[in-house]
């Protein structure tokens, strides 16, 4: 099984190209097959990051849910990907 991340970015934000960093190599560390991720611009998609309660960027939405508003560390970030790839029974 695989997880879905989207990053939700605005232009110009720095701490949005930090996420997306951190999520390039946390995709390549654990496997670019089990993690899909994509980035967002709000400005594009206000609706829709609305209605998942996005109101800052950088915002994480794993699998569906907001699970990060703001910037978390790649240690946390990495644990909570790893821990939704075994209770997928990855």
């Amino acid at each position: 099984m695989r997880t879905e991340i989207e990053l939700f970015s605005s232009p110009g934000c720095s701490r949005c190209s930090k996420a997306k960093q951190a999520l390039r190599e946390l995709s390549e560390e654990i496997g670019d097959e089990r993690i899909i991720w994509r980035e967002v611009d709000v400005l594009d998609d206000l609706d829709y990051a609305v209605s998942l309660g996005v109101l800052a960027t950088p915002s994480i939405v794993i699998d569906g849910v907001l699970t990060f508003t703001g910037l978390p560390s790649l240690r946390k970030l990495r644990a909570e990907l790893e821990q939704r790839l075994v209770e997928d029974g990855e």
